[in-house]
């Protein structure tokens, strides 16, 4: 009887784990589409917006990592592994890492013209060591609007 037991409280622990990674890896998806739905509904006139206005999540620090940085010095970077990650292969693709608390909440990568919207600053932070500039939520966010046709470029000077 205890084996048994025993067998039934690690199944429910494993099930739990399991269930928490899938929660987190929902969550970093969920607020990538929250951010593309923000972002793409910025109003035609507007010429500049606060970053902070678009991002329905919350988040302290964003880092937006240089082209070709390796999954090995954005974990770096970041602090941890997690899931679903890539390299980019092209300068003009994006590769944001938000996060609170030290975790991903937000992952945003690819082509603005294949996600309708694109996100850039720099910093002078950049480095071969630390290939990614950084910002704060206590930063200056405001962002130029760029609109091109058929996506949005919200950059940062």
């Amino acid at each position: 009887m205890t084996k048994k037991k025993m067998l039934i409280i690690a199944v429910i622990i494993l099930f739990a784990v399991l269930l928490v990674k899938v929660i987190k890896k929902e969550l970093r998806e969920a607020n990538e589409t929250l951010l593309k739905q923000e972002v793409l509904s910025i109003k035609e006139s507007a010429e500049s917006v606060n970053l902070s206005d678009v991002t329905p999540f919350e988040w302290d620090l964003v880092y937006s990592f240089d082209p070709y940085t390796s999954k090995d010095a954005i974990y770096e970077t970041v602090g941890y592994k997690w899931g679903r990650i890539s390299e980019t292969v092209s300068e003009g693709m994006n590769q944001l890492v938000f996060m609170k608390d030290g975790k991903v909440v937000c992952y945003v990568y690819g082509y603005p013209a294949n996600n309708g919207y694109g996100i850039y600053f720099m910093d002078d932070s950049s480095t071969e060591s630390t290939p990614a500039s950084l910002l704060s939520a206590q930063d200056d966010l405001t962002f130029q609007v760029d609109r091109r046709v058929g996506y949005i470029y919200l950059m940062k000077n």
